[in-house]
Formats: C-alpha cells, structure tokens, sequence
C-alpha cells in the first residue's frame, strides 16, 4: 500500500494515509469477493451473484435501476448479472405493471430455497472474517465504512449507469 516517496511528501501524512486506507480497502474487498466465489463457485454462482440476489430479497421487487445503485454498479453489468440469474432460475425479470420500460426483478422460490439451505454456514464464513476485531471495533469499522459510502453518494454516476430504463 506504500506510496513513492514523491507522492507522499505532496499529500502529507494525513492524506497519504487515507490513499493507502483506500488501497487497503480494495485489497480487502478483493480477497473477501475471492474467498466467497471459490465457496460458491460449485453452485455456478458468484459474489455479485450473490449480492444482487439479497439487494432483491430485501427490497422486495426492484427495479433493475434500484438494484444497480444498490450495488454501485453500471445498470449494464446489473443487467448482465440479473441475465446470468434468470437463465439459472433464481431471478425473473418482470416489465412493471405501471410503466412498460421499467424491469422489476423478483426472487424464486428455487432462490429462496437454495439460501435457506446455505446462508448461515456463509454468515458464519463472513463473521470468521471479522474475528480479531471485538464487538466495539466491529461496530466502529460499520459505522466509519458506512460514512465513507455516504461520501461517495454524491459521485457522478457511471456513464451507462442511466442508460436504459428500468
């Protein structure tokens, strides 16, 4: 995560750290998405997969458009993801009642059973990850994250991210 030594005299201290802590978030993020695809990887999923599967499930019925912010994605690669999982019968995508442009994804039931029989060994996966941190820690690295992701709510979002409706 170093910085050249260039780099760190123009930034500062204070700011060379928050490029490295984002670095590090990166890394982090890359190696947990890694670690649960190869634990979903015999079922044919992914962690994106995975992802836009509980963005549904607790939303209820939204829309592709809903979905991709949620996930900080382009609505293209959401659309290629919700794709990927009708063609594997855990999403349907729906043209909303109200308004023929907009699609609506819904969970099935071949989802919904397939989570029930596997989501609290990949809790508990997850949780194993956050062991050394104690409960006041964990709660503080949530609540610095979710600043952080307050933060970036205000970036411009990607050029596809509007394309297409729904």
């Amino acid at each position: 995560m170093g910085l050249s030594p260039e780099d760190e005299a123009r930034l500062g201290p204070d700011r060379a750290t928050r490029v490295r802590t984002f670095r590090l978030i990166l890394t982090v993020a890359q190696r947990m998405r890694t670690s649960m695809d190869k634990r979903l990887r015999a079922d044919g999923l992914t962690t994106q997969q995975a992802a836009l599967i509980s963005i549904v499930d607790t939303l209820g019925t939204p829309s592709l458009s809903d979905v991709s912010r949620r996930l900080g994605t382009t609505h293209q690669n959401a659309r290629q993801i919700a794709d990927a999982l009708e063609r594997k019968g855990f999403l349907r995508i729906a043209t909303d009642p109200g308004d023929a442009r907009v699609r609506r994804l819904h969970t099935t039931e071949r989802s919904r059973a397939y989570w029930l029989r596997r989501s609290a060994t990949d809790q508990d996966h997850v949780v194993d990850w956050f062991d050394g941190l104690s409960t006041a820690e964990v709660t503080t690295l949530f609540n610095l994250l979710d600043r952080v992701t307050g933060n970036l709510s205000g970036e411009p979002e990607a050029p596809d991210a509007a394309a297409g409706a729904g």
